[in-house]
């Protein structure tokens, strides 16, 4: 897949599957929103959260978007480092949530309210990638 065909498909809404690893080396995959900007992929999470343990220990990390059901066979998967940082972890889960949900849903709208207003709690996961891996069937 060509490196603008890859930033399409990543620009176009769809869950990620982050998988980190355990202190036994086992995989954790667990579906995410992201943002990729050409050249790093952006996760908001929660600063308590076990991922962030689990990349404290081990900043591995994999993250694989898929096609949507109907459409031909494509993925991404961005593997490298994810770096951990308390800036910009609000407004980055403000941008995915308008991104992902639709926010003339009141209940959504609270529920970022709240993340905004617990800012300091969130953590952004950055992952540098030291490979891309892609497939288009």
């Amino acid at each position: 897949m060509a490196d603008e065909d890859r930033d399409a498909f990543l620009a176009e809404t769809r869950i990620g599957v982050l998988t980190t690893f355990g202190e036994d080396g086992w995989p954790f995959s667990v579906p995410v929103w992201f943002e990729w900007d050409g050249t790093r992929a952006r996760v908001f999470t929660n600063a308590t959260s076990p991922k962030v343990g689990r990349l404290e220990r081990d900043p591995r990390v994999s993250l694989l978007a898929v096609n949507k059901v109907g459409e031909p066979e494509y993925w991404v998967a961005i593997d490298g480092e994810a770096e951990i940082r308390e800036e910009g972890a609000a407004e980055l889960a403000k941008r995915l949530a308008d991104r992902y949900w639709d926010m003339t849903d009141e209940e959504h709208t609270k529920t970022v309210d709240m993340w905004l207003d617990a800012g300091a709690t969130l953590r952004l996961l950055e992952i540098v990638p030291t490979r891309i891996r892609t497939y288009s069937g």
